[in-house]
């Protein structure tokens, strides 16, 4: 009777162990080699790194600095990150600093400023967002922020400064002057002093340059493009149906019908819209909501949101037709009709599938 081998599983086991242990043991010497010289250690390393430095040079300066504990595993670092050129500056660091900071130091030369804040302004959002992410990013409070977007001798003085800015913007019954016209992008300032006017000039400035390309289109004030902009920045979900969504409007003012766009409802009442609104809601006499029957042929009175520059393009180059009424499903898709009754149709339809947005 023949004997059976006993699988030799031994030595594949001590492999395996081999290879974990050295695998913890290079992630944990990664981590020491990369992570600071001394954390309590605030005092400043002044680093001149000449024209023509090679990074291995580099990484000999730091060595001598008592900045970073290996330059071979800073040459090993830099060749496996690939970080953009380092400069050649003068540069001031702290032996607090980790391998990865103070390689961002170099790639960024002299200018880098640890304390610069990033602030993303949303597409689609109102002031009163932009107000709430001013709080959270900087050291001014909402109210700060709500008190300077309101105040109307701040306002003028942005008025004389910015061509496309217009005293329609003081109306008495405008909620926010400035609502429509901040560009909605990423934007960085020095530190989290930075004060709300150097916030609104930032994205002023932005706006200024978006409108600046379409201003030879313009054949109506600035402020009629950028309301209609806003409205269609939150019924549409792109370039193309937001240009066919201006159409419908134009096509409706045209007839002197109103415009009936939800979007301006949840705004004259400062609702958010991720609820529906009553039927009385919806007929608030307000110089906003365009589902008013005052509001027949008339535009809101301003702006519902900061429209995004794709908006903006829509506004001055709709796409022309004949469609007088619009309808989303609720996974955006947007039906244009040109009667009543083909778009009470078309909501029968999407309701009997079940894809009305409520």
């Amino acid at each position: 009777m023949a004997v059976k081998k006993k699988r030799k599983a031994k030595p594949l086991l001590i492999i395996l162990i081999i290879l974990a242990i050295l695998s913890l043991s290079a992630g944990i010497t990664w981590m020491v080699l990369s992570s600071p010289i001394d954390k309590n250690n605030t005092a400043k390393v002044e680093v001149i790194i000449p024209n023509g430095t090679t990074t291995r040079q580099i990484g000999v300066i730091l060595k001598q600095k008592g900045l970073i504990r290996s330059e071979l595993f800073f040459n090993i670092y830099i060749k496996l990150n690939r970080p953009s050129p380092m400069k050649a500056s003068t540069y001031t660091m702290t032996k607090n600093m980790s391998l990865d900071e103070i390689i961002k130091i170099l790639e960024s030369g002299n200018n880098y400023n640890p304390d610069v804040i990033s602030i993303t302004f949303k597409e689609g959002e109102r002031i009163t967002d932009f107000c709430k992410t001013i709080s959270k990013k900087t050291n001014h409070s909402y109210d700060d922020a709500i008190a300077k977007m309101k105040d109307k001798a701040y306002i003028q003085t942005l008025i004389s400064k910015y061509w496309f800015l217009s005293d329609e913007i003081l109306n008495d019954s405008i909620y926010y002057p400035l609502e429509g016209y901040l560009a909605p992008n990423t934007y960085q300032f020095t530190n989290k002093d930075v004060s709300i006017e150097a916030i609104i000039e930032t994205m002023l400035k932005q706006t200024d340059k978006i409108l600046t390309k379409y201003k030879s289109k313009m054949t109506s004030p600035v402020h009629y493009y950028v309301t209609m902009a806003s409205m269609a920045e939150l019924e549409g979900t792109n370039t193309e149906n937001r240009k066919q969504i201006v159409n419908v409007f134009e096509n409706r003012l045209a007839k002197g019908m109103n415009l009936g766009s939800d979007v301006t409802t949840y705004y004259a009442l400062q609702h958010p819209m991720n609820q529906d609104l009553t039927t009385a809601q919806f007929a608030t006499v307000n110089p906003y909501n365009t589902r008013s029957t005052t509001m027949m042929g008339k535009m809101p009175i301003g702006p519902i949101c900061n429209p995004s520059e794709s908006s903006i393009e829509a506004a001055l180059t709709p796409t022309q037709s004949t469609y007088l009424y619009f309808v989303a499903d609720k996974y955006g898709k947007i039906y244009f009709t040109s009667t009543l009754a083909e778009h009470n149709a078309k909501v029968k339809e999407i309701k009997d599938k079940g894809d009305w947005i409520w």
